[in-house]
């Protein structure tokens, strides 16, 4: 089974992360793709704009898939996985026309990056958006991907679901400004999706392309390599090798701060 599908009809782009099985859960070969996609829509000029969608109907994306953590056994590993991670994003926030995310079910982790970087996020009263490591794996997000999420909905809130480890739903996620739309079940989101994807399709592409980049330029620019410390820090630990293990093994962790 292909694990990202990708169809263009009508100048639409439609993505869908394809592991219902797995809740979506991202392999390193979908973030590729997801990568390839947003980079080819940069010349292909008959690409107006992209939605990205989770197949079945438990998630849009619960994360990274947390298998492929096991064979971290040196710092490289950690730092070469979050420098992955961010040229991905890069390449989808960069990418020239409209991203819309169409959010339902589990938003999680490498999923909730996705759709943070996306130009516009609507969601269903399904939907349960966060980052829950402080809970599961102990690890952190790299600071470019904090930036990022300090930028869309604040620093109070970051610090709120990350240091709570809880998932945003639908109502507040709207009140919050997370989301702009909220369906009321999948097949309204859908709907909405296709409807609102279409109409941003039909508008000046320069003045599209040019809001995001000016938005982008005023957001702070994060060195490359800063906040590496941090990665280490976390990835490295015995909590971090603790957390895997435990949500493999589907056990609570026993964090030990080192």
């Amino acid at each position: 089974m292909e694990e990202l599908l990708h169809e263009m009809r009508d100048g639409v782009a439609y993505v869908t992360l394809n592991r219902p099985q797995a809740r979506n859960a991202l392999t390193f070969a979908m973030y590729e793709r997801l990568a390839e996609i947003c980079t080819n829509a940069n010349t292909d000029r008959s690409v107006k704009a992209i939605l990205i969608t989770g197949a079945g109907d438990k998630a849009f994306a619960a994360g990274t898939d947390i298998s492929q953590f096991r064979a971290f056994d040196k710092e490289q590993d950690a730092l070469d996985y979050e420098a992955r991670i961010d040229r991905v994003m890069n390449a989808l926030e960069r990418c020239r026309v409209p991203t819309i995310a169409a959010i339902h079910g589990a938003c999680t982790g490498g999923g909730a990056s996705i759709a943070a970087c996306c130009d516009l996020r609507i969601g269903s009263k399904a939907m349960k958006y966060g980052f829950p490591v402080a809970r599961t794996l102990g690890n952190c997000l790299s600071l470019s991907s904090y930036t990022r999420l300090v930028y869309l909905v604040g620093p109070a809130l970051v610090k709120d679901i990350v240091f709570q480890a809880r998932l945003i739903e639908g109502e507040e996620a709207l009140s919050k400004g997370l989301i702009s739309e909220l369906c009321e079940d999948q097949a309204a989101l859908m709907k909405r999706a296709e409807e609102l994807t279409r109409l941003v399709a039909s508008h000046a592409p320069l003045t599209l392309q040019a809001t995001k980049e000016a938005i982008l330029r005023l957001r702070p620019v994060i060195p490359h390599g800063e906040g590496n410390d941090l990665v280490l820090m976390c990835y490295m630990s015995q909590d971090f090798k603790e957390g895997m293990e435990a949500f493999l093994g589907k056990r609570k962790p026993v964090w030990k701060g080192r």
